[in-house]
């Protein structure tokens, strides 16, 4: 099976890198530089942009470098385009 995946962003200072790819399942990985403080904060973001998108089964690995909501929204965003584009 050929695994089909995409990405978005940097690891550079306040952003982060996203790559999502199909799954049977939901499962989302979080690295971050402040994972103790806002990781929660983080996997919420990362799961109401899949609620509102309907979307259930994706693996979704986040490496975060302090980005603020509104880029990971968008960097998740991206990358779920690029991953549709591939199918």
């Amino acid at each position: 099976m050929i695994l089909s995946y995409a990405s978005a962003g940097t690891l550079s200072s306040n952003d982060c890198f996203i790559t999502v790819e199909h799954a049977e399942q939901l499962e989302i990985t979080i690295e971050s530089i402040v994972l103790d403080a806002f990781g929660d904060q983080i996997e919420q973001v990362i799961r109401g942009v899949l609620k509102q998108l309907k979307i259930k089964k994706l693996k979704v690995l986040v490496q975060d470098k302090g980005a603020l909501d509104y880029t990971i929204k968008a960097r998740l965003i991206t990358a779920l385009h690029r991953l549709e584009k591939k199918a």
